[in-house]
């Protein structure tokens, strides 16, 4: 890393970075170099939109799933906290998706929410990316500058595979399907979506 501080661009970058931000790294997708990776800063250039969907059927109770991706999402809010980014948050969960905040500013009040998140029900999971495909498009319009990044969280585990929605969004699928025996389907919902995949225990 100390080649980015030789020369006069190199140091006027240097100087604007601290420590990784891991979470707005994954969410911008695969880091391939140095300048993939997203620092912590006071400011952002433009403003930003965090996306989530969480999986919360009855199927992520097994072997801490949930429990471990609302760890994941407790860092994450607080980086939008700091970072003064937009979020909205879609849980899937029972018999339809449910929105818990839609472009507002991140806030202390998600994390009681989210201390207070469980598992349960069927996965309307098909049901909330088309919710959320269609808010996006109401959401460019209103905002044409926002950068917008998507982030999901599911163990993949659908009764269907059907045809999933195009999001046009940048994000990152957060496996957290745990046990002995795992079906993949997460990582073929990434690939459907084209978005990154990663599994949670890797970011573990």
């Amino acid at each position: 890393m100390g080649t980015l501080e030789q020369g006069r661009q190199g140091a006027g970058r240097s100087a604007e970075r601290g420590a990784i931000n891991w979470v707005q790294t994954l969410l911008r997708g695969r880091p391939q170099t140095l300048d993939d990776l997203a620092y912590h800063s006071r400011k952002s250039a433009a403003q930003e939109l965090w996306l989530i969907v969480i999986d919360a059927s009855a199927s992520t109770r097994r072997h801490q799933a949930l429990s471990d991706a609302k760890g994941l999402l407790a860092q994450l809010f607080e980086d939008a906290y700091r970072q003064r980014a937009r979020i909205a948050v879609m849980t899937a969960s029972g018999s339809a998706p449910h929105w818990h905040i839609s472009g507002g500013k991140a806030s202390k009040a998600l994390d009681i929410w989210l201390q207070n998140l469980g598992a349960g029900g069927g996965t309307p999971l098909f049901e909330a990316l088309q919710e959320i495909a269609r808010w996006l498009v109401t959401r460019r319009k209103q905002f044409p500058q926002e950068q917008q990044r998507f982030l999901l969280m599911t163990d993949g585990r659908l009764k269907e595979q059907p045809i999933l929605p195009k999001l046009e969004c940048p994000g990152v699928l957060i496996d957290i399907e745990r046990g002995p025996i795992r079906l993949g389907k997460a990582l073929t919902m990434s690939a459907a979506l084209n978005i990154e995949y990663r599994h949670i225990d890797a970011l573990n």
